[in-house]
């Protein structure tokens, strides 16, 4: 998607007025006047133009309805699990590294981050750039910054940081659609996120992670660099053993407090060969056939803070796996192939 600057000039006011603004409440009250005053006083923003932005949002009532019930806080992990490992989801991974095999194996080698886990992400959060979203940007960050007060400072924060993101890149604020949240484009960046780690990673000078797959891979991996990835150390491994769910060993934080000593001690061994004092926390997850026991480790918790859950962690780290799987033999047939060349 290549910049359009309707932040500059005439070409900005046609785009605006292009079609009736309703004047509705988003331009109208004590805090959206505030928002406009903050805008133009802080970030430099006329604000006439900020205030035409606001008098074209619309309140949207599902996505309040949307934002009380997310999957992560409703479904157990068995439900969660079989919307994402799904095989029509795994054979479009496959498709999606092979057709971008290039930029993955650039993004590997300058960020340390496996393909798999940068495939996965994208494939969990919009099957692989197939449903980005349907709602306006706009629409979702005001109708949860001014009508939402359980999060609205942060929502509100996160519409300064879209327009100062459109300004930047240049992109019309009032046409970019995404999630109910406000995330956009194959990763589902939140505007603070598109502004600290989307990148220009294909050379055209522009971070497009919106329609443009190349940047997206980039983008993805570096907000993993950023949030400390360890190339080559372990996500999660599944035990034996059990834990009551009362047990001190089931901490409550995503962030991994115990080691994995403490867990040796309760019995909890794992099979993979991790240091005893490596981070670890358990994760207790209800599956198919009944509940399961996770050992999980430092990136386990870096793939959380890309969405702060447990299972989604756990759907990302699977389908990863799953992705990896298919493919090996993929990836022994072309190294077969250059060693007869």
């Amino acid at each position: 998607m290549k910049a359009v600057s309707y932040w500059l000039g005439v070409g900005w006011v046609m785009a605006c007025f292009a079609s009736p603004l309703q004047a509705g409440p988003y331009n109208e009250t004590p805090e959206s006047r505030d928002f406009v005053r903050e805008m133009s006083e802080r970030y430099g923003f006329e604000a006439e133009r900020v205030s035409a932005i606001l008098a074209n949002a619309q309140r949207r009532d599902s996505i309040l309805e949307a934002i009380s019930r997310p999957a992560e806080k409703t479904l157990e992990w068995y439900e969660y699990r079989r919307i994402f490992m799904r095989e029509e989801r795994i054979e479009q991974g496959v498709s999606f590294l092979r057709k971008h095999q290039e930029a993955f194996e650039r993004a590997e080698r300058e960020y340390g981050v496996p393909a798999s886990i940068v495939a996965a992400i994208i494939g969990v959060e919009t099957w692989y750039g197939t449903y980005k979203g349907k709602y306006r940007v706009l629409d979702a960050l005001a109708t949860l910054a001014f009508d939402y007060p359980p999060r609205s400072r942060f929502f509100r924060s996160e519409l300064v940081q879209y327009l100062l993101m459109t300004r930047e890149q240049g992109f019309d604020p009032m046409v970019l659609t995404g999630s109910y949240a406000g995330a956009m484009g194959y990763g589902q960046f939140i505007s603070s996120s598109y502004r600290h780690y989307a990148l220009d990673f294909d050379g055209d000078d522009v971070a497009d992670i919106l329609t443009n797959p190349v940047d997206a891979i980039g983008s993805v991996a570096n907000y993993f660099h950023a949030h400390r990835w360890q190339t080559g150390e372990p996500v999660a491994e599944r035990v034996s053993g059990s834990l009551p769910k009362s047990s001190p060993l089931l901490t409550g934080e995503l962030r991994p407090t115990l080691t994995v000593t403490d867990y040796q001690q309760a019995g909890i061994i794992p099979k993979m060969d991790v240091p005893g004092d490596a981070k670890a926390r358990a994760v207790r997850l209800v599956g198919d056939e009944g509940s399961e026991l996770w050992l999980t480790y430092h990136n386990f918790y870096v793939i959380t803070r890309y969405n702060h859950s447990h299972l989604y962690a756990m759907a990302v780290h699977q389908l990863a796996g799953a992705l990896e799987e298919r493919m090996r033999p993929l990836a022994n047939e072309n190294n077969g192939d250059s060693n007869n060349s």
